[in-house]
This record gives C-alpha cells, structure tokens and sequence, in this order.
C-alpha cells in the first residue's frame, strides 16, 4: 500500500515537470529509480593457469564473443551517463557526451527549478560539486595569477631570475672591478662578464 502511495506521487511530480526534463529523464531514468548499475565496468578476461589450460577446449563463440562469455551479460542495464565521455570497450575508442556542457547546465538549472536536481546524473555543472570547486580554488581575482595555469611569454617567466642575477652582479661589482684591475686590464681574463 505505501509502495503504491510513492509511486503515485512520482507519477504526481512527473507530470508537473516540463517536457525536456521528462524526455531527459524517459531517456536516462535515474539509476536511483531502477535496477541500473551506475558504475559498472566490463569484467577482464579470465586468468589463464597451467590447470585451467590442460581442462579447457577451444570454444569457436567465445573466441567470436569473448565479452560474453566473460560475464559481460550479467549486467544487460547498465546505466551510462550522457554527461560524462564513455570508452568502447570492444574497439578502444572514446565518445562525446552526448549533452555538451551548456546543455547540461540548461538541465541542471531546470531541474533546479523543479527540485529534481538530485535525480540527474553526475556533472560538473550540479550545483554541489561547483561549491566544492569554488571553496578549493578560493577567490580568484583576475591578474593576480592566481589560480591561473597560463605559461605567460617567455620574458615574463624569466624576468624574476634575471633581475636577481642582475642583483648579484652589480654587487659583486667592485669585486670584479679590482680582480680587472690586477690582471692587467683583461690580460689573463678567462670569463667575461655580461
């Protein structure tokens, strides 16, 4: 009976959202709300050892479908995020996200609005996880440098090191000035000073 009573008032909230929330989450139901595995991974191939070599015949379907006969139907709901790039397995090659990130961040302000937000996959763009970025960045001002990974030019990173080898060596100037002086002004000078 309370089962029935909470599936109506899914059913209640679901017809109050907007039809692109409806057709986000028709498409990607939340793997809170079904039976689907989140984070899933394929198994890995089974470990070959002398015993399991001398037992084991060559089987023509697993060597076509080795994924599986490794296991990989035991999960057939696995649940994928649009948000997130995902890897085929089979081929080794990577995909998109299938929502890009204004899109998601149109998604998460909509189900913002209709206090569904905690019912959307994972993204950068959910508001608990920018809190978290803005509380370990800190305040970042613009032109302070900080925060910022920019390599800057070439004189711009060198330029401290220079002023302090400049520094040094008008220090050590006199120094140099009587050492030229001794050797008989430049006579027997091995180092030039720049």
């Amino acid at each position: 009976m309370a089962s029935s009573r909470i599936k109506q008032e899914h059913i209640k909230l679901a017809q109050t959202l907007p039809k692109r929330l409806l057709d986000f989450f028709r498409k990607y139901p939340p793997p809170v709300l079904t039976a689907q595995v989140p984070n899933w991974k394929p198994p890995t191939t089974p470990q070959i050892t002398p015993e399991t070599t001398t037992n084991v015949a060559f089987d023509a379907a697993q060597a076509v479908e080795p994924a599986k006969a490794a296991g990989a139907d035991q999960h057939p709901t696995t649940y994928h995020n649009p948000f997130q790039p995902r890897k085929n397995f089979r081929t080794g090659k990577w995909y998109g996200p299938i929502y890009g990130l204004r899109k998601q961040a149109d998604l998460v302000k909509l189900a913002q609005n209709y206090g569904v937000v905690n019912l959307l996959p994972y993204t950068i763009k959910l508001p608990e996880v920018r809190l978290q970025r803005r509380l370990e960045g800190g305040l970042r001002v613009k032109g302070t440098g900080v925060g910022q990974k920019v390599k800057g030019k070439t004189w711009e990173r060198t330029l401290k090191g220079r002023l302090e080898e400049r520094r040094k060596a008008m220090l050590d100037m006199p120094r140099l000035i009587q050492e030229w002086k001794q050797k008989g002004h430049g006579r027997g000078w091995k180092k030039w000073p720049k």
